[in-house]
């Protein structure tokens, strides 16, 4: 292997494209919560996965939602580090709200554009376990799962059945509690695990074109990040915020053997824009 310690001779173009590669491919498709609240995104996003070329899964947030849902129940929501604090009875909110609501909503849109779609938790043909995060930096995130199972060969039956995967953030610890799990921690979970029998692309689709040096200027995309460019960038602030555990899912993909990682708008899911997510190491 040669090392390349910059990414700078890299680009979108000389990737490979959606369904390249030397095995079967599979594209893995992740919606971020703000797309499934806005109805025209979300409707032009389903189409264009729709038109998405064999295999392929969606894995969906829906936190905006689930805030609603909790403001009108009168529950109220607590973030730290924008992450959701999930109690007891914001455990009953996002199950409700990820895995009925938004979940069986985006199943039926799909289906109407000819999609055989089926909707899923962690906690369905137990294909995505997790454990209770613990107490982390003093803070106790109630019931959040982090993941340590992917049931590969059962996801993998479903895909091979002509089915297609459309998955919630939820999880359960296989002692009969859902859990409350990051969906793009699932998205990075499900592309690693399936990796392992397919040619994977993952895609992390949201509101923006890609991870931007400027949050100001919606123009100003990185085209390629490596695991040092990450690192450079996060210590001199270029990348700060819920940025940062997008990229570390996305960087733990690649490193797991993920063919292609792409962060991008939620309007550009074939691929050939936004920032790709790559190792230092190239052939």
């Amino acid at each position: 292997m040669k090392q390349n310690n910059s990414s700078e001779e890299l680009t979108l173009n000389n990737l490979p494209s959606l369904g390249e590669g030397p095995g079967v491919g599979l594209t893995i498709v992740k919606v971020g919560g703000a797309v499934v609240e806005d109805e025209a995104q979300l409707a032009q996003l389903l189409k264009d996965f729709s038109a998405i070329p064999g295999r392929k899964v969606l894995v969906h947030g829906g936190g905006r939602k689930a805030t609603k849902m909790a403001e009108r129940l009168g529950i109220e929501t607590t973030m730290v580090g924008g992450r959701r604090i999930t109690d007891a009875a914001m455990l009953e909110v996002v199950t409700m709200v990820y895995g009925g609501l938004v979940n069986k909503n985006v199943v039926a849109r799909l289906q109407e554009e000819g999609v055989k779609a089926i909707g899923l938790t962690g906690a369905d043909a137990d294909i995505i376990r997790s454990r209770k995060r613990p107490l982390k930096d003093g803070i106790d995130y109630g019931f959040v799962g982090d993941v340590t199972n992917v049931a590969t060969p059962t996801l993998a039956a479903l895909i091979e059945q002509g089915l297609v995967p459309v998955v919630a953030p939820l999880t359960h610890d296989g002692e009969g509690t859902m859990l409350n799990t990051n969906a793009d921690t699932i998205a990075s979970e499900v592309a690693k695990a399936l990796a392992s029998r397919y040619d994977v692309t993952l895609i992390f689709s949201f509101e923006k074109k890609g991870v931007l040096s400027n949050p100001d200027d919606d123009d100003s995309v990185i085209p390629v990040i490596t695991r040092a460019d990450y690192n450079r960038y996060k210590a001199d602030g270029t990348i700060s915020g819920g940025m940062l555990p997008k990229i570390e899912n996305a960087l733990a993909a690649v490193e797991a053997g993920v063919s292609r990682v792409v962060i991008t708008l939620a309007t550009a899911i074939d691929g050939t824009q936004g920032t790709a997510i790559v190792r230092n190491e190239r052939v």
